[in-house]
Parts: structure tokens; sequence; C-alpha cells
């Protein structure tokens, strides 16, 4: 049996954890820059607050509805995540990170009411996160299940689907688009063939839509009636390519600054290429702004003269990338880095005349990482990357970073 364990409101959830206050009260989560709001809570939904849009436009219903607002505190909600995952480890004989609050798990038991049941509750113990459990035969219908137990009250936040006429009763209220991987447009022709609901999908010729869309809706169909057709991703495939880009908190008129913000763009995506033991020779820049209701956009590819994860020799050269591409009097709103073609030691060539190669230059980049990880991003960082770094992304909501600063751990008073 599958179970889908989905974290509630995540964001919303992960505020609430250390801040009392905001218990049982409406919250909203904004994202990048404060631009739109991107997560709310149950008691923000109740009272209409809309998602996904620009919060300059709703900040007064916002505000006269009494919500507590805050900037993506993007710390915090990694460092509960991976304490959330690994405290699911030991129910499960394996498990897939499916996002920052999913995970899908393989479970052998004897009772799988109690034992989605003892998941939720230890969660909610250990690190005050709700959540809830679907479990089923296949991985398509624990999402559903985990559907289930979000809107039906009377399940307690678990639903178990070991029997086909509780799935079945559950897919005849179900609407097509709402099966995971079907979207508008297979809904749209799907409803043009009579098919309306996950009851209809399931028990349709699976053989014959094949034909008419793809082996991926087969596999949907068959997942619907319990065989499990998708195993658990234990190692997922590693990335092609790393983009790392963001807006910037004022558009940004000098040169230095934009090499500034490439350079700490680039140290990020390096980390995440050397996680996954890779090395690219190729580099895309580029830099985005409006300027008088139109767009400027220029882009710079890069090769380099052999395959590397140094984040010097990468940062280099997308600082002179954007050296050759900046053009003044543009206000910029916006620049990355994508490392492409990305590659693992296998096919790594060493170079007499290449010092990025060096066993020396991995040694360094691997103490970097360390250090980063045990003492917050950025504690060590390239010096070019600048001090101040003003045009870093506003978060003027931003809520302290409880676990990973020692600044921002909490205070308890008797």
């Amino acid at each position: 049996m599958f179970a889908l364990v989905d974290c509630n409101t995540f964001y919303a959830s992960c505020e609430a954890i250390f801040n009392p206050a905001v218990r049982g009260n409406p919250v909203v989560v904004l994202s990048n820059n404060d631009g739109c709001i991107i997560a709310r809570n149950a008691e923000a939904k109740a009272l209409g607050i809309p998602g996904m849009l620009p919060f300059f436009q709703i900040r007064k219903q916002v505000e006269q509805a009494g919500c507590h607002v805050f900037s993506s505190n993007y710390e915090l909600y990694g460092d509960i995540s991976a304490r959330v995952m690994k405290l699911m480890e030991p129910y499960a004989t394996e498990m897939e990170v499916y996002s920052i609050d999913e995970a899908f798990l393989r479970l052998h038991c004897k009772d799988y009411h109690v034992h989605g049941h003892a998941i939720k509750d230890m969660l909610w113990q250990q690190v005050h996160m709700p959540v809830c459990v679907g479990i089923a035969p296949s991985k398509t219908l624990s999402k559903l299940a985990n559907h289930a137990a979000k809107k039906i009250p009377r399940l307690n936040g678990v639903c178990v689907l070991d029997k086909q006429e509780k799935w079945e009763w559950l897919l005849a209220r179900i609407p097509v688009d709402s099966v995971w991987g079907i979207g508008g447009r297979i809904k749209k022709r799907l409803n043009e063939m009579g098919i309306y609901n996950a009851l209809e999908l399931a028990q349709s010729d699976a053989k014959w839509l094949r034909q008419r869309f793809s082996v991926v809706l087969e596999r949907t169909i068959r997942e619907l009636n319990g065989e499990a057709c998708m195993d658990l991703e234990l190692d997922p495939e590693p990335k092609k390519e790393i983009i790392c880009s963001r807006s910037f908190s004022y558009k940004v008129t000098e040169l230095h600054e934009l090499q500034q913000a490439v350079s700490l763009y680039a140290s990020r995506a390096c980390e995440k290429m050397r996680r996954q033991k890779g090395l690219t020779a190729r580099l895309w820049i580029y830099l985005e702004s409006f300027q008088n209701q139109e767009r400027f956009y220029r882009h710079r590819f890069v090769k380099l003269p052999c395959l590397t994860n140094d984040t010097r020799v990468i940062a280099q050269a997308a600082s002179e990338a954007i050296a050759e591409i900046f053009k003044p009097g543009i206000r910029y709103k916006k620049c990355g880095i994508g490392l492409l073609d990305l590659c693992t030691r296998k096919y790594e060539q060493l170079d007499f005349y290449a010092p990025q190669q060096t066993e020396k230059s991995r040694t360094l980049m691997k103490t970097v990482d360390r250090i980063n990880e045990r003492y917050g991003k950025y504690s060590v960082q390239l010096a070019n990357a600048g001090i101040e770094q003003k045009w870093l992304m506003s978060r003027n909501f931003k809520s302290p970073s409880y676990t990973t600063c020692w600044a921002d751990i909490p205070v308890v008073r008797c």
C-alpha cells in the first residue's frame, strides 16, 4: 500500500509553529518581493481572501480582515520540511519526497487506519505540523484518498481506500480533472466523450483511450482501478540544468550590482549542482527589464574550457558575461544564471592548464558547502557577491528564521 502524507497549508502552518498568536487566526504568505499571495490557511480562505493576486490590490481587504501577513521565509520552510521528512522515515519501508510538503510512503502493516493516525499524531506532537494521510493500493488513488481526508471531516485527516467499493464510491464524486495528471485540455476531450468523473474514467477502455491520448492516461486508468503502475522514485534522476534567478527589490542600474547578483546566484546554483555530483561547461546568463512598457531582454551563452563545478570559475564567467550584455540607462528588474548540459565526473577530462580541476578545488568547494549547511546559507560566499546587497528581494513581513539562525532562536521566559 502507498500513503501520501501532505502538510496542510504548509507555509502558513510553519508560521504558526513558533508564534502562538497566529494559531487559529487568518494567515497569508506572500511571494518574492512581497508580490502576490501564494498561501492562505483555512481561516483566511473562509474570510474570502483570494490567492494568486497582487498583494497591493487586496492589501486593504487583508488588513480589514485582521490577517497575519508574512513574507516567504524559505529558510524556515526548508528546515521544517526536512524535519517532517526525517521523522516519517521510521514509519515506512521506503519513502519518496515528492515536494516540500508531500511524501509518498510504502507501508506494510496490519492496520492502516491506526498507522495513518500514528503518523498524523506524531507529526503534530513533534513538529506541530498538521497533515492529512491518504492510503491506497496505488499512488494515484492515494492522492485522491488524501484529498478526501482533507475534505471529509468525519475521516479526521486519514482516509484508507483498501477495498474496491470504497474507492469507487469516492471516484464517483471526484471530477475527472481532479485526478492526478488530468489537465484542462484532456478534461475537455474526455468530457466530449461523456467522461465527467473519475469513476467513469476508471471504467473506460484503457487500450482504446491509450490510442487517442497516451500511455500515461492508460496507466492512470489502471491506477484508478487499484493497480500500481508507478513505483516510488527513490533515486530521482539528476537534473540536466539548474537555473537560479530572482527579481530585485528595486530597479538596478549599476553594473557592479548586477555582477554581485549574478555571482550570488551562481554560488547557489553551483551548490545545487554539487549536491547531485554534477559538472558543467555551458552557462546561460540573462538580464531582463521593462522600459516604457516594453520588455528589454538580453542573454549570452558561455562555453567554459572544461567541465567544472567550482563556484569561483563559474561566477567569474557569469560576471564577465553580464558586463558584455549590460546596456547603460536601463533599469533592470531581474537577472539569472543557468547551468546547462549537466553531467557527472564520469565524463570529466583533466586539463593540465585548468586549475579548477584540481583535487584542491574540489576539497575547497566541499568545505564551503559543509560550512554553509551547518551555519546557514551564505555563511561563506564570494567577495564579489557584495556585502550589503541592497538589491536583494524585499521581505518586509518576514518572520524570524527560528531554526537556522542563532540570533532568531525563540526565547522562553518563565
